[in-house]
C-alpha cells in the first residue's frame, strides 16, 4: 500500500457546465493520484474530461465538487491571492501553441527569465543559461521565437515553465503542432528535465504515441479515469532490451470500474453483465451465458480481454 503523500490527488472531482438552461458534466467523479517525480500521460478521446481536469490542476478552473490538492495546495478553497501564488510559484504550464508560451519579442534567455523576474529571484542569467542547456537549446538563447524551429519554441517553451522550480510541470497537447520526429525530441526533453530536476510532470494528450515516452499512462473516459497502462524495462534472455506494458482497469474506492471499450465489444457486454467469483479472480460474462455451459471455453488470444487486463512486450532500448 502506498503511504506517501501525492504530489497531485483528486478525489471524485466533478466539473458541471451549464450553457442555456443545459447541463453538461465533464468530470463525473473523476479519481487521480500522482506521486512525486512521477511522469505521467493522461490520454482520452475529445471530449473526456482531460483538458477540463488540466484546467482546474493549472488554477484557471475550480471544480463543481470533489477533491482537488497538488503540492499541498487545495485548489477548491484557495482564494484569489492564494490562486496567484499557487499559479506563480507552484505549476508551471506549457500550452500546445507555442505562441502562447513565449514572448515574441523576447530571446529565448529573456523568456526563461520573466519567471525569475516576477518571483524576484537573482542569478537570472546564469539560471537561464543552465536550463537551456537541459534543454538542448543553449544554441538559441539570442534568438527571437520567430528564428526558432516548432521544437525549439517548446523546448525553450519547457525550460520557462520550469525556471522558477515549481513542484509541478502541466503540459497541454505539447506536441500537437509538431510532427512526429520533433514529437518525439520534445518528449525526450520533457523526460530529461523529470529526470534531471525531479518535478513531477503531467502531460494531457489525445496523441497515443506520447505514453510510449513514460512509464504510466492514464486513460480518461467519460470524465473518469478508466484504465491505467505500467511500463516497465525488461533485459531477456537473448540480452535485447523489451518494453513490458500491462494494463489495468482502475477501480475506485466504492468498487467502480471500466471495462476497456474493445473488451465490451469483444464479449458483445451490454446493459447488465454476470459476475463470478473465483479463487484468485472474478470472472464478467454476458447476463445471458449460463456458468459451466461451453461457452466458458475462451480463445487464448482473448483470455486477457476476459479480464480486462493486457500484457505486451515491445522491442528495443526505451
Amino acid at each position: 500500500m502506498t503511504t506517501t503523500t501525492p504530489e497531485i490527488l483528486c478525489e471524485d472531482l466533478v466539473r458541471i457546465f451549464v450553457t442555456e438552461g443545459v447541463e453538461v458534466q465533464a468530470l463525473q467523479g473523476l479519481n487521480l493520484r500522482v506521486d512525486a517525480g512521477e511522469l505521467v500521460a493522461v490520454v482520452g478521446a475529445s471530449g473526456s474530461g482531460k483538458s477540463t481536469l488540466l484546467t482546474i490542476l493549472s488554477g484557471l478552473d475550480r471544480p463543481t465538487a470533489g477533491t482537488a490538492v497538488v503540492a499541498g495546495t487545495n485548489l477548491v478553497s484557495m482564494d484569489a491571492r492564494q490562486r496567484r501564488r499557487y499559479q506563480r510559484d507552484v505549476v508551471g504550464f506549457v500550452w500546445q501553441q507555442t505562441s502562447r508560451n513565449l514572448l515574441p519579442y523576447l530571446t529565448a534567455a529573456e523568456n526563461v527569465a520573466v519567471p525569475l523576474v516576477v518571483a524576484g529571484t537573482g542569478g537570472r542569467a546564469a539560471r537561464a543559461a543552465e536550463l537551456l542547456d537541459v534543454m538542448g537549446v543553449a544554441d538559441c538563447r539570442d534568438r527571437l521565437p520567430a528564428q526558432m524551429s516548432g521544437g525549439q519554441q517548446q523546448r525553450v517553451a519547457i525550460a520557462t515553465a520550469v525556471a522558477a522550480s515549481p513542484r509541478v510541470l502541466l503540459a497541454d497537447e505539447p506536441t500537437g503542432e509538431l510532427d512526429e520526429a520533433t514529437s518525439a525530441d520534445v518528449l525526450d526533453a520533457m523526460r530529461h528535465v523529470n529526470a534531471e530536476l525531479g518535478v513531477t510532470t503531467l502531460i494531457v494528450t489525445h496523441d497515443p504515441t506520447v505514453s510510449e515516452h513514460v512509464h504510466r499512462t492514464v486513460q480518461i473516459r467519460d470524465g473518469r479515469t478508466s484504465t491505467e497502462v505500467l511500463r516497465r524495462t525488461e533485459r531477456g534472455e537473448d540480452g535485447v532490451e523489451r518494453l513490458h506494458a500491462e494494463e489495468f482497469a482502475v477501480l475506485d474506492k466504492v468498487g467502480r470500474l471500466q471495462l476497456p471499450r474493445e473488451v465490451v465489444e469483444r464479449l458483445d457486454l451490454r446493459d447488465r453483465v454476470r459476475l463470478g467469483l473465483e479463487a484468485d479472480h472474478v470472472r464478467v460474462s454476458r447476463h445471458d451465458h449460463v456458468p459451466g455451459t461451453p461457452d466458458d471455453a475462451v480463445p487464448d488470444d482473448a483470455a486477457g480481454d476476459r479480464t480486462g487486463d493486457h500484457t505486451r512486450d515491445e522491442e528495443g532500448p526505451r
